[in-house]
């Protein structure tokens, strides 16, 4: 065998073994989720500067993952709703997690330290993250604010049950026919089916690092 003939069975070795590689890291990353899927947790910061994950979230039957950001009018309309889900479900086991993954660089609106103070002067009850790298977002798939992911929590697993929009009325909120998230988590709470697993997730959409 001459040494071209060499080479190219070693770059073909070489191609094929990154290739499976990749595919395994792609596969242990999960995501982006869709619904029955099982949700990795992950651990971010919130507005008080304390590391919060899932798992240290004690009595949760499961979670309303919401990712949000300060400045999305879209986020604003729906900000009361919000607040209401957790009001709503918090003490039934299904706490309001928000996530806000927007780059301050893009959206200074959305640092950090306006996070904290967005929370502050809305009273937030409810934990609101900080996905700087964006890690969380990507995994999870999400591509606008507000973006929905209800998850229950069995037996140590978080398995997504509805994902997308909050309701049918992005305005004023005050005639929405259909409310997916509540319907769901009503669905999980009386361990029912869950009406409608997924809908299109509307708003801003997600300000992304630049390469």
């Amino acid at each position: 065998m001459n040494k071209l003939l060499i080479r190219n069975v070693m770059k073909k070795i070489f191609l094929f073994s990154a290739t499976i590689v990749l595919l395994i890291n792609v596969a242990s990353a999960g995501g982006p989720y869709k619904p029955g899927d099982l949700a990795d947790d992950f651990k971010l910061k919130n507005v008080s500067g304390t590391e919060i994950s899932l798992s240290g979230i004690d009595n949760a039957k499961g979670f309303i993952i919401v990712f949000m950001c300060n400045t999305c009018p879209v986020v604003k309309a729906y900000e009361n709703r919000i607040i209401d889900l957790n009001k709503k479900y918090s003490e039934k086991g299904y706490p309001v997690v928000a996530i806000n993954s927007n780059d301050k660089t893009i959206s200074p609106g959305d640092s950090y330290e306006e996070m904290q103070k967005t929370a502050k002067n809305k009273g937030y009850a409810f934990q609101y993250l900080y996905d700087e790298s964006q890690e969380v977002t990507r995994r999870f798939g999400a591509t606008n604010t507000p973006h929905v992911y209800v998850l229950s929590r069995k037996e140590g697993k978080l398995k997504v049950e509805y994902v997308g929009a909050i309701d049918n009325n992005s305005e004023d909120g005050s005639n929405p026919d259909k409310k997916y998230v509540e319907d769901a988590v009503n669905a999980l709470l009386t361990g029912s089916q869950v009406p409608v697993t997924q809908t299109k997730a509307i708003g801003c959409s997600i300000k992304w690092k630049k390469a």
